[in-house]
């Protein structure tokens, strides 16, 4: 039997699903995008705390901890438990976003709030070689043309060329920006594998919190750097931080995505490093040189081929499963 009218294919890294065209997409759409709007506002928080980055990924999972607790266990009562293996796949998740959170407050500081969220969107081509690595999806030609652009873009918006008084220590920037992009794309995997098939939200992001939390608190006491000075307003920004993206923003994220092509989902998603150079600008008055401006581009662009091409990839593989 022939599918009279082929749905769209949503893939993620373990799941394909297919979807009618008269699914109503705009809800999940705008929530993606609300939602990076809101996560765009993470790295303005940081700066303004002037918190270390190990008190930064704790105090921002453990505040937001109680909130998420609380919707997941209002979910539970609509749509049942959770496995514990599913919850211990994302409290692992959380692992990562841990050491995440705590390298991207060091590049923050060596390369600027803005630009350094720019470099977390190679968490794109990280997963796309996870995806050859561990799945054997491998890549095409445009992700193999993408590369040496993004490369080019990194280099561009680290600072290494020309002076930018927030580009302290480039080289490190882009150390701990490739560095925490790895890590970024190791939470985005096992968290999508943790929530795969599964109507619950908050309780994965109330997990993966949970394993941030944990983690960020055994690296604190056992390497240091648990200091929050001065208490206030510092605790006053962790806080906004901890409501606003943690939970807010997060979960719009992790509502909307599995209900969107992989592309629509990065495009989205880019929307972050974008907004995040802007508020800075406007904010914090880090002032990107046009050479940044023009690595910002390119690194988003070279991201947003790589999705595309893999996402493509993907639903030509299993357009044969759409018939038979």
């Amino acid at each position: 039997m022939t599918v009279p009218y082929p749905p769209t294919v949503i893939t993620s890294s373990s799941s394909t699903v297919a979807v009618s065209p008269a699914s109503p997409a705009r809800r999940p759409i705008l929530l993606a995008g609300i939602g990076a709007a809101t996560i765009s506002t993470s790295p303005i928080f940081v700066v303004l705390s002037g918190a270390s980055a190990v008190s930064t990924a704790l105090y921002r999972s453990a505040i937001a901890l109680p909130v998420l607790i609380v919707l997941a266990v209002i979910e539970q009562r609509w749509h049942g438990r959770r496995p514990m293996a599913t919850r211990l796949r994302a409290m692992a998740a959380g692992m990562f976003l841990s050491v995440d959170l705590i390298l991207w407050t060091h590049a923050i500081a060596d390369i600027g709030a803005g630009v350094a969220t720019v470099l977390g969107n190679l968490q794109v081509l990280v997963v796309v070689g996870l995806g050859w690595l561990i799945w054997r999806e491998r890549p095409g030609r445009a992700v193999a043309l993408a590369l040496p652009v993004v490369i080019a873009g990194v280099v561009l918006v680290s600072g290494l060329l020309g002076r930018h008084p927030a580009a302290q220590h480039p080289l490190a920037g882009v150390a701990y920006g490739v560095a925490m992009s790895v890590a970024y794309a190791m939470y985005l995997v096992i968290l999508r594998r943790a929530s795969s098939g599964s109507p619950h939200v908050a309780g994965p992001v109330a997990d993966a919190s949970a394993g941030t939390a944990i983690t960020s608190l055994v690296i604190g006491l056992f390497l240091g750097g648990l200091t929050l000075h001065p208490l206030w307003p510092g605790l006053g920004w962790l806080i906004g931080l901890a409501l606003i993206s943690q939970v807010a923003g997060w979960l719009m994220i992790t509502s909307s995505l599995p209900k969107l092509p992989s592309a629509v989902g990065s495009l989205m998603l880019l929307l972050q490093p974008a907004a995040s150079l802007a508020l800075a600008a406007l904010i914090i008055d880090e002032r990107p040189t046009l050479l940044q401006i023009t690595g910002a581009a390119l690194t988003c662009g070279g991201a947003l081929t790589a999705s595309l091409a893999s996402t493509r990839s993907a639903a030509r593989r299993q357009a044969p499963a759409l018939t038979t």
